[in-house]
């Protein structure tokens, strides 16, 4: 073949290096070192000076010689697929190592009473996403947590994750993608999610944080992002069974000063075993769903006989919520260390309460309507995973608990959750959820002992967050020490408790890599009128 004249040849290699960088072309950011990754599995590229080189520079140059349309050469387009493939799945496997990687072994175990903060890092790299995130926002990629949403264009509920200002359809993008889960991020709720175990909630997760950090799913990504003021979002996960706790020393002991002035506020079964009663999961709702006030009986102290009609001291509890996913046998307890197994996130809960109504029923068989006609829950279910840096040591306690409960020599169960109340925007209260005396997985292992099982989807919920301040109290009842002490609203008006038309909202923020903190969202609801 005739060779071309220098000049030309030079002209026409300057032509190349000015098509490779022409205005609007796609500029790539740097990628890993793929090809260091993956170099066992082909030869390593011949040196610039051997003749094989040479071959090799050509065949890449051609992507850019006249008639190909600057497009990539048919062979390169599908190196580069077999290569993004790879990438991605050694990526994968480098997540799910660095979620198996033990952390280092501390100190020695410090007192009971001394909170420490312990961090069960490994499960989470230090990573920026390419989407366009806030260095402050508490839905950052170390959260990731899950709901159920629609939008006015789609109203197929299908699952997201909260990143930023927007929420990613994962159903979506691992069907894009060509993900082994797409079967249970493309359904309607968590349920087949949470019931798929540990091991795949925890690759689940490193394949969104993948997706999220890799510019070689931006396209993927990009088409299936939903601003988050226009997404609807619904009950995250079917409720299979609901039971809620009375875990609060503080709390325990408010309400016992209240009704037993004169006598041990706290009942003499409170310390040796995590108290609770089983709700009603038909009446668990979404947050923003309205609350209409409930009727039933109540009788006055002084009242010969009880009376019917709405709830005169309406109130709310601040609580947080636990969501299973794994199930268990009937006949097999769940130990206190199998927690993690079992347990797939955490949300927040408003446990609403009819005090005049409670205080008539409860005895001798505790709460009933006063209780059962709704229960408000976040959104977003935040995963164990995301509450790394969040775990401490629970209150020092001075009753030892049996051996079932007794979680001494283990990994602190406490949460280092702060909590805020607002009524019509205006805070009245921030719990501490680090005060709780007994933790989740007490909670968990308790409500097993019996042999009671569990299925996907139980909800228990932690009781009212109560701090030993007056500032701190997560309960009207005890805010206003049961209408004793009225709080003031901005607007001059008083609350003993709720009227119709308040609003409540609670929120909670927990601690998150490198002095971060991550939201565990918000549950609103709105009280409207009794009906008829």
């Amino acid at each position: 073949m005739r060779r071309p004249r220098p000049a030309l040849q030079a002209h026409r290699r300057a032509a190349q290096r000015a098509a490779a960088h022409r205005p609007g072309d796609r500029v790539r950011a740097p990628r890993l070192p793929q090809r260091v990754v993956c170099a066992a599995r082909r030869p390593a590229r011949p040196g610039r000076g051997t003749a094989a080189g040479r071959v090799q520079r050509r065949r890449r140059t051609a992507r850019h010689r006249p008639g190909n349309g600057g497009r990539r050469h048919p062979r390169r387009r599908q190196a580069r697929r077999r290569t993004t493939g790879r990438l991605h799945r050694v990526r994968l496997v480098q997540h799910r190592r660095a979620a198996r990687r033990p952390h280092r072994a501390g100190a020695d175990r410090p007192a009971r009473g001394r909170p420490r903060r312990h961090d069960r890092r490994g499960a989470e790299p230090v990573t920026s996403t390419w989407p366009p995130v806030d260095a402050d926002s508490p839905f950052g990629v170390h959260n990731l947590p899950y709901g159920v949403f629609t939008t006015t264009e789609d109203p197929t509920p299908r699952i997201g994750v909260a990143i930023g200002e927007h929420v990613l359809d994962v159903g979506a993008v691992a069907q894009a993608t060509g993900s082994d889960h797409a079967g249970v991020l493309s359904a309607a709720n968590l349920n087949p999610l949470m019931a798929a175990g540990r091991a795949v909630w925890t690759t689940v997760r490193a394949e969104i944080t993948a997706w999220l950090t890799d510019t070689a799913y931006r396209r993927d990504v990009r088409a299936n992002l939903t601003p988050r003021q226009d997404a609807t979002m619904h009950l995250p996960f079917e409720v299979a069974d609901y039971v809620d706790f009375y875990a609060s020393e503080h709390h325990a002991r408010n309400i016992g000063q209240i009704f037993r002035p004169n006598g041990d506020p706290l009942t003499p079964n409170w310390k040796h075993l995590p108290i609770g009663y089983h709700g009603r999961a038909g009446t668990v709702v979404v947050s923003g769903t309205d609350i209409v006030r409930p009727s039933g009986q109540r009788k006055a102290p002084d009242a010969a006989a009880p009376t019917y009609g709405p709830c005169l001291r309406l109130d709310i509890e601040a609580e947080v919520g636990f969501v299973v996913g794994t199930p268990s046998k009937l006949g097999e307890p769940v130990a206190l260390a199998d927690f993690r197994e079992h347990v797939f996130g955490v949300c927040l809960v408003n446990d609403w309460s009819a005090r005049d109504i409670q205080a008539w029923e409860y005895v001798p068989l505790g709460p009933f309507l006063g209780k059962s006609f709704a229960t408000s829950v976040s959104p977003w279910i935040v995963p164990l995973d995301a509450l790394a840096h969040a775990w401490v040591d629970p209150p020092e306690r001075d009753v030892e608990p049996l051996p079932y409960l007794n979680d001494r020599g283990t990994e602190p169960g406490g949460l280092d959750l702060d909590i805020a109340v607002s009524l019509n925007g205006h805070t009245v209260s921030r719990p501490p959820f680090r005060t709780m005396y007994w933790t989740a997985a007490q909670q968990l292992a308790h409500m097993t002992v019996n042999g009671a099982s569990l299925r996907t989807g139980d909800f228990y919920a932690s009781g009212t967050v109560s701090g030993p301040d007056v500032n701190q109290r997560g309960a009207f009842i005890e805010i206003t020490w049961n209408g004793r002490d009225p709080v003031k609203l901005p607007d001059g008006s008083t609350r003993s408790y709720l009227e119709d038309g308040d609003e409540v909202t609670i929120t909670a923020t927990a601690p998150g890599p490198n002095g971060t903190r991550i939201t565990l969202g918000e549950v609103t609801g709105r009280i409207t009128p009794t009906h008829g």
